[in-house]
């Protein structure tokens, strides 16, 4: 599994995408940045986050909001692509089963959006607390006895991002597109990030798992049935 999980990244130019993992951090770092900065509408001459449990919060959405929308981009180009245009249908005339093939390309996405979700929020949270020790944009002193917990939780959100991040293949396996996969990525992440009068279905950790739970659910009726599936 190793070995195809490898062929499949040097195949697709996987590693090419490593760009825009960087720019999409570094445009999260700016939009953090601007929302630490910036006066908010309450005049206190503050930005929008007064302290860091603020800061950390905020940042865990736009981390997972950006990345479960650029796995379905990853998601299209592994798999949804290779049905719609039936070069999967090339693919599995290879003697590997069926099932390691597509199991390994549904691998690959689960693994870039947990990396991508934990790095991210690491990188920029480091970059983020040194720059405010700095500025004292957060007046607030971080608690570094509470950084473990933090890290837990930046794990934590990783894994069920990963697992939000295959929903997406539902749709996308259904319709054979590309434009349904990624149009189904942002619907879904702009309804369970939407702010409804302080309330977030993502902060729910029940919610989350739930999500988490049928987007691994979908990956694995994907594969179940694939050998005896007919794909055209």
């Amino acid at each position: 599994m190793l070995k195809l999980i490898q062929l499949e990244i040097r195949k697709n130019k996987l590693t090419g995408m490593l760009k825009g993992v960087a720019i999409a951090v570094l445009m999260i770092l700016g939009f953090m940045l601007l929302l630490t900065y910036v006066d908010a509408e309450d005049g206190s001459g503050r930005g929008e986050f007064k302290t860091y449990a603020d800061m950390f919060e905020g940042l865990y959405v736009i981390v997972k909001v950006t990345f479960v929308v650029f796995a379905s981009v990853v998601l299209s180009k592994l798999v949804i692509d290779e049905y719609k245009n039936n070069t999967i249908t090339l693919l599995f005339m290879y003697p590997i089963s069926r099932k390691k093939l597509l199991g390994a390309k549904i691998i690959i996405v689960f693994l870039f959006i947990l990396l991508s979700v934990f790095i991210s929020d690491i990188l920029i949270s480091a970059l983020l607390i040194g720059i405010n020790s700095y500025t004292h944009a957060i007046p607030e002193q971080l608690d570094w006895a509470g950084i473990p917990g933090e890290l837990l939780r930046m794990g934590m959100d990783a894994i069920f991002a990963a697992g939000i991040g295959l929903i997406p293949l539902y749709i996308g396996m259904r319709k054979k597109s590309v434009p349904a996969t990624i149009v189904t990525a942002v619907l879904f992440v702009s309804v369970s990030s939407s702010d409804f009068g302080g309330f977030r279905m993502s902060n729910l950790v029940g919610i989350s798992i739930f999500l988490s739970l049928v987007g691994v659910a979908i990956a694995y009726l994907s594969i179940r049935n694939i050998e005896q599936k007919d794909i055209a």
